[in-house]
């Protein structure tokens, strides 16, 4: 079952998915997913949230759900790590690999060794969500500390004074991005890490930084398996993470770390690891972790896009997508074979397309070469 504010439209009439929607979602959450649970009062509910600011809720009131399964860490250590200005700190401290960083907010002095070029993001995502500033994105790019502070005073005038990290600008195209994503069960142990080398990103204003396609699979021992785990470990997780990185020549970057399964989290699926199915065996039949976690190793391409933009976009990436769609190795969820409503599959067809007019119009043009490409890869697939 999904449960929505608005109708989505992947699953607006899809035949398989229950989609409820409830337009007071935000305000009568805890009574709607009661509700829910009191329809059938004898099975197991799994509640997750698609976005940070679900999942906080669930975990500050996972004690009113129970008996519900809210399968995520503490309040606490979810506010720390969901705070970008934390979880740098706590990069740091496990000497993590991650971009310097400086965090400002909007009423003081800015510091005099801000780096130049810079990335702006708040700190925190899920209050800055409410800010209500014309041409407001994501993630905010700078030349010059001036430009910074023209920004923090539009954020200021618009009442808003929370922090924001700046870091370096590492330079490089969506394929310098990628992804980890780990599943710990309940008692703190890691069943399973897969890679995801991301090949395009969207570049709309509110999705700048989504990934549209990534090829999974690494080898075990790279260095950012071992990061991801070191950090894991020492928050004592649980649940699914999915980590961004960034590659800046010579090593991957932490930037920050999401406690949910978002859009492209599907990738791990696809590489083979169901994510529904772990939720379920260790979290309602306490399936316990293998002695070492799995690592994805086999390639396996995860779109969103049609083949033919994600080609066009990363040309430099086109064989390997030919090879891997000859090997029966892709996946684009929106592809769903059970789904038979008509309707539905004439939505897709209209999202397809229109990713072609989407991708024209915001994308700065088809990357011809990056630094990872340059320096080559320790991923055999790539």
């Amino acid at each position: 079952m999904i449960i929505s504010g608005t109708r989505i439209g992947p699953v607006a009439h899809s035949n398989i998915v229950d989609l409820r929607v409830e337009p007071k979602l935000e305000d009568e959450f805890l009574n709607v997913l009661k509700g829910v649970i009191a329809e059938a009062p004898n099975a197991t509910h799994i509640l997750l949230g698609s976005v940070d600011w679900w999942v906080t809720k669930l975990a500050d009131h996972h004690q009113e759900l129970h008996p519900a399964i809210v399968p995520y860490p503490p309040a606490s250590t979810l506010a720390q790590i969901t705070n970008k200005a934390s979880f740098a700190e706590l990069c740091e401290e496990l000497g993590i690999p991650h971009p310097r960083t400086t965090i400002v907010t909007p009423q003081d002095a800015l510091p005099h060794d801000l780096p130049c070029p810079m990335v702006v993001k708040p700190a925190d995502s899920t209050s800055y969500r409410a800010v209500d500033m014309p041409n407001k994105n994501k993630v905010e790019y700078f030349n010059q500390p001036v430009e910074l502070r023209g920004f923090l005073d539009r954020v200021k005038d618009a009442g808003y004074d929370g922090e924001f990290i700046v870091q370096e600008y590492i330079p490089g195209g969506d394929s310098s991005m990628a992804a980890l994503n780990a599943f710990y069960g309940p008692d703190g142990s890691p069943h399973f890490l897969v890679f995801g080398q991301v090949l395009l990103e969207e570049h709309t204003p509110n999705g700048r930084g989504n990934s549209v396609g990534q090829i999974t699979g690494s080898m075990p021992d790279h260095p950012v398996i071992r990061h991801a785990q070191k950090f894991l470990d020492h928050l004592g997780w649980v649940g699914f993470a999915n980590f961004d990185l960034i590659f800046d020549g010579e090593k991957h970057l932490f930037l920050e770390l999401n406690p949910r399964v978002g859009r492209s989290g599907y990738a791990v699926t696809a590489a083979g690891f169901n994510t529904a199915e772990y939720y379920v065996q260790t979290f309602h039949e306490k399936q316990l972790a293998p002695p070492e976690p799995h690592v994805a190793k086999d390639p396996h391409l995860f779109t969103v896009v049609p083949l033919r933009l994600l080609k066009k976009y990363a040309p430099r990436w086109a064989d390997a997508i030919t090879a891997l769609k000859k090997a029966k190795s892709v996946t684009n969820p929106y592809y769903y074979g059970a789904e038979k409503n008509p309707r539905r599959w004439a939505y897709i067809a209209a999202a397809m397309m229109n990713q072609f007019r989407k991708f024209a119009r915001h994308h700065p043009g088809p990357e011809q070469g990056t630094r990872l490409g340059q320096r080559g890869t320790r991923f055999p697939f790539l």
